[in-house]
């Protein structure tokens, strides 16, 4: 594939106002209409168009960050957009610009990147997940203000308030950080860019059902805490965005500009309650296992790739076990130490079982969770069930928008796929409908039947 070329869309323009809602939430002017209270939100400006072609200057001069820039893109980025938009700036000041070769968010890549960055005034990120994370982090580190223009939807971390970020240990972990100034998104760009990378961003917000699923499974069972609104602001929009799934690949600036929506609201989500559990449960706990343990078996597929392969996973989990009216039985869990030092690394397995302890059960945790299950399984099963899209629907809507289905699609391993199935819950202390799976007894076999 060839990401030298600038993106560059033929889809006519949508017309459509991209700003209601965001715009308000961005302003501090919406209200909550279940508590009748004002959520605000950490951002200047989110700016979704047709175009911004002419507008870069104007929009980073709205956000006062200095006199001094430093453009930070990869090869493709940088011809995408890039370099417009360093030209651009140069009107409000002195211009540098660093162009990361095929760089990765980890904390070694951020380490070199921060003493690039120093002394810089402002930073101007172009780029989606990796450029982003890695931006956002090394600002957050001293408290920097930067801002993003985003070249591809495909991921939702433009406006969280966490970057993803890889540990010297190989652990993929989200890092608590700061959100951009400003975050800028020309649909133009983003619908010529290569089509994997909307498949991957669409799957990325496909998750909404498998997710909510899993977090109230957790509300429910150990009163963990619970939000409504990041599901609220996004409802009307991810059904915009579904009915549009089939021309992403198009490079439909509707649907494009749908996309984003969804992805944005979905950041701005995190903001609201500081959490991102209402778009990352299971099915991200398994892409995670696989970026951290795949190895020379990682096909170089995204995140959001691997994300939709597991949602689809998820989703059977969940489904098949909601089409029990008998509530399972749970046992104490079983975790063996030593099995993920072998599979982790003794760093990796040691970080993870400290985050995962909280959730194990030992004899009086199972006994009492089976005796919650048995009171509460019929009215929770119908609670989880409301929340489902049908996995058939699911399959539909992530093969229009171009995904892959299957790990064989993803050219990922099988058994190692499975392996992420069933391992993936111990990495993080997040209680989702893997951990249910496994301590009654089912998730091995479900996983034998993934493909």
């Amino acid at each position: 594939m060839n990401m030298a070329a600038p993106f560059a869309s033929s889809s006519p323009p949508s017309g459509i106002d991209w700003s209601e809602l965001i715009g308000e939430i961005v302003a501090g002017r919406w209200v909550n209409p279940e508590t009748g209270l004002i959520k605000t939100v950490p951002y200047e400006s989110v700016v979704i168009a047709d175009s911004l072609e002419g507008r870069e200057a104007d929009l980073v001069r709205a956000l006062k960050l200095g006199t001094s820039f430093k453009v930070v893109a990869d090869a493709a980025t940088y011809d995408a957009m890039g370099g417009r938009i360093a030209k651009a700036l140069k009107a409000l000041g002195s211009v540098d610009t660093l162009i990361l070769d095929n760089p990765h968010a980890d904390i070694a890549t951020a380490t070199r990147l921060a003493d690039d960055l120093r002394g810089v005034g402002a930073v101007v990120a172009v780029g989606s997940g990796t450029i982003n994370d890695l931006c956002k982090y090394v600002t957050g580190l001293d408290g920097r203000r930067y801002c993003v223009f985003g070249t591809a939807a495909s991921m939702n971390g433009y406006t969280s308030t966490t970057a993803s970020m890889t540990l010297e240990s190989g652990l993929k972990v989200s890092l608590p950080s700061h959100a951009p100034a400003g975050f800028f998104a020309d649909l133009g760009v983003s619908a010529a860019a290569p089509k994997h990378l909307a498949a991957a961003g669409f799957a990325d917000c496909l998750v909404r059902s498998v997710a909510q699923v899993d977090w109230w499974l957790s509300h429910r069972l150990f009163s963990t805490l619970y939000a409504t609104l990041p599901f609220l602001i996004q409802d009307k929009d991810e059904a915009e965005l579904n009915a549009r799934a089939a021309l992403l690949p198009k490079g439909d600036m509707a649907a494009h500009g749908y996309l984003y929506r969804v992805l944005t609201l979905c950041g701005l989500g995190v903001s609201f309650t500081g959490m991102s559990n209402h778009g990352s449960m299971g099915e991200h706990q398994v892409s995670h296992y696989i970026d951290c343990f795949a190895g020379k078996r990682h096909p170089g597929t995204l995140h959001g790739q691997q994300v939709g392969v597991a949602t689809l996973t998820m989703a059977r989990l969940q489904q098949t076990m909601l089409a029990s009216e008998t509530p399972p039985l749970v046992r104490p869990t079983r975790i063996d130490p030593q099995d993920m030092a072998r599979r982790m690394g003794t760093e990796a397995a040691a970080q993870c079982y400290a985050e995962i302890a909280p959730k194990l059960l030992d004899a009086a945790g199972a006994e009492a969770l089976n005796e919650t299950l048995v009171t509460l399984w019929p009215e929770l099963r119908q609670e989880l069930l409301a929340f489902t899209l049908p996995v058939a629907e699911m399959v539909r809507l992530l093969t229009a928008a171009g995904g892959p289905l299957t790990a064989a699609d993803l050219g990922l391993p099988v058994d190692f796929y499975r392996e992420a199935v069933v391992h993936c819950r111990e990495m993080r202390n997040r209680y989702s409908f893997l951990d249910l799976a496994a301590d009654s007894g089912l998730l091995e076999d479900f996983a034998a039947g993934e493909l």
